[in-house]
């Protein structure tokens, strides 16, 4: 994209961080709330990962019980309102609506956000602890999946403190999404959703530095393994410690901090991967200012690992694609400054690899691009020193797990979330995570319900 950027303040930069989408005031919400069939045997319930029973939360915005609505909401998915916000709706709910056959699907993610919305605003506390039963759970990361793990133990009564390496809760949802996608507000509503049935949060205490694991085995009942995904890994090119080059994660963290960088204004920015955080840099890149951007990815649009309606949000927001080029050489000036990136065109073999085509250089296509800035955005690595002193199998990082169980090959240890998710689209949905941390909950419950002795 090719816009004026000069003279712009830090005051117009806050502004292009504030949402985006505006939600739908009231007269918006009844009457799409009245559109419903409110169907007996409804499939965007099924399509729904956590199960919500979106008739009946859509039923109660018409009869204007909106606290009711939240309640349902938040009972399938504790955090159901960054999910009215991020989900890939037109995938998912929306689309298995029975109206995409004859107008158009119910706004879903849109309602769902008008009656969170509406609970957040009037600071609703939704649910209540459980009768405590003598038991405590050490949830490790505070992500979707972590908070959701945790709420749920706290209602079926048990004891349970979450450590988060971060300054603040939230994981992905506080640090790793754009503030005009998802504010940081939404995530703290959750997140103190959470606390407000006495879980406890600890902050800034990464476990095996600040905490032992085996303090942790042996002060817990058990251990809910919800850390979530770590640093961008390094694109392994010549150049790469230049001035310029970001990790996408660490770069979209820095935005959503109290001040707005402004080192990008006018500048020309790079952005390795094709995935939705290595759109969520592209975006943010605009939004700080730069004249243009593009996203460089060495395989297809076919293949690209970000939602159809991010890569559409892109576009929209003038950013470029550059399909089957992948990075070669990061070029620096004398004062060390990112000034270009050579890359190579691609090609993809006939016969595939893990499902995939693979990409292949072309011979002579080398040149050179213009640019002042690189992030790379080509996937997270894992915690494996983590899963090892936890003595947890895995495979890559990713927790090995059988039987379609959340119990680790350490008895004591369950998993959910990221850390359990291999490659492939949609696998690490914001969604996702939260049914795992559910569903961890009730499996660890099972395995440790005959044990339980309740306590006043």
């Amino acid at each position: 994209m090719n816009r004026k950027t000069k003279g712009i303040s830090l005051t117009d930069l806050n502004r292009n961080f504030e949402e985006v989408e505006s939600g739908l005031s009231q007269r918006e919400a009844m009457e799409e709330s009245n559109r419903c069939l409110y169907c007996y045997d409804a499939p965007c319930i099924t399509a729904c990962p956590t199960g919500i029973d979106i008739p009946s939360f859509i039923k109660k915005i018409s009869t204007g019980n909106l606290k009711g609505s939240a309640k349902t909401i938040m009972s399938s998915n504790p955090v159901g309102a960054s999910c009215a916000r991020v989900c890939p709706t037109e995938e998912l709910c929306e689309g298995a609506c029975v109206l995409n056959h004859s107008t158009k699907p119910i706004m879903i993610g849109n309602l769902q956000r008008y009656a969170t919305d509406w609970a957040i605003h009037n600071e609703q506390d939704l649910f209540q602890a459980g009768k405590k039963n003598g038991k405590t759970v050490a949830v490790i990361g505070s992500g979707p999946a972590g908070l959701s793990s945790a709420r749920e133990l706290a209602r079926l009564g048990y004891e349970v403190t979450i450590f988060e390496a971060e300054e603040k809760a939230g994981g992905l949802n506080t640090y790793g999404i754009v503030s005009f996608r998802l504010p940081q507000a939404i995530s703290y509503w959750e997140i103190n959703q959470v606390k407000s049935l006495n879980v406890e949060i600890k902050t800034n205490t990464r476990v095996g530095t600040d905490i032992s694991v085996d303090e942790l085995l042996q002060n817990f009942n058990s251990i809910i393994l919800a850390v979530g995904m770590s640093e961008v890994p390094a694109l392994h090119i010549e150049g790469e410690e230049s001035i310029g080059v970001y990790d996408a994660i660490e770069f979209v963290k820095e935005t959503k901090s109290t001040t707005i960088p402004t080192n990008f204004i006018g500048k020309k920015v790079a952005v390795i991967g094709a995935g939705n955080t290595a759109i969520d840099a592209a975006t943010c890149s605009v939004r700080l200012g730069a004249d243009n951007v593009k996203i460089i990815y060495r395989r297809t649009q076919e293949e690209m690992t970000a939602y159809n309606f991010e890569f559409e949000f892109a576009k929209q927001d003038g950013v470029e694609f550059k399909w089957l080029t992948s990075p070669q050489r990061i070029l620096a000036d004398e004062k060390g400054k990112v000034v270009g990136l050579e890359c190579i065109k691609m090609k993809l073999t006939e016969s595939t690899k893990g499902g995939r085509r693979q990409p292949v250089p072309i011979e002579g296509s080398e040149f050179v691009m213009e640019v002042d800035a690189v992030i790379r955005a080509i996937g997270q690595s894992r915690h494996i020193d983590l899963l090892e002193k936890l003595e947890v199998a895995h495979k890559d990082g990713v927790v090995s797990l059988s039987n379609k169980s959340l119990q680790t090959s350490n008895e004591k240890v369950f998993a959910c979330g990221d850390v359990i998710f291999g490659k492939g689209q949609g696998d690490a949905m914001v969604v996702s995570a939260a049914q795992q941390g559910k569903l961890a909950a009730y499996e660890l419950h099972q395995k440790l319900g005959s044990q339980v002795v309740e306590t006043a």
